[in-house]
């Protein structure tokens, strides 16, 4: 009887990963999205600042739907990282470690961003 040297298939879709993983990873997806963003960060930015016409044309800009729709997923992504980044750097201070403690955590992070999703969309719409 020797071993199975067969390559395993993993799928993904039948995995259930913990809710800690969950905001791990998410973690890790919106700081790509907000690397992704940021040269149309910058635009909005600079446009904003430069003049007080170049101002008002961007808000004109912005009342377009795939302009606030980007927008929205920029403050979500980035409020979503800097909620997961704040609690990894108190659990890498060594608060909040336990597996209850951890949980907790995470699932206060959805809310949390649940919560700023809302208020950024009544925001921008």
């Amino acid at each position: 009887m020797g071993t199975n040297k067969r390559p395993v298939f993993l799928d993904l879709t039948k995995m259930r990963f913990p809710v800690t993983a969950i905001v791990s990873i998410m973690h890790r997806i919106s700081g790509v999205l907000l690397f992704l963003l940021l040269p149309f960060a910058l635009y909005l930015l600079h446009h904003s600042l430069s003049s007080e016409d170049n101002f008002e044309a961007l808000q004109s800009i912005l009342s377009q739907p795939v302009v606030a729709l980007s927008v929205w997923v920029l403050v979500c992504a980035l409020a979503f990282h800097v909620f997961a980044g704040i609690r990894h750097i108190v659990m890498d201070c060594g608060f909040g470690e336990h597996l209850s403690a951890a949980r907790f955590s995470a699932y206060l992070i959805f809310c949390a961003e649940v919560v700023t999703m809302i208020m950024v969309g009544v925001w921008l719409w």
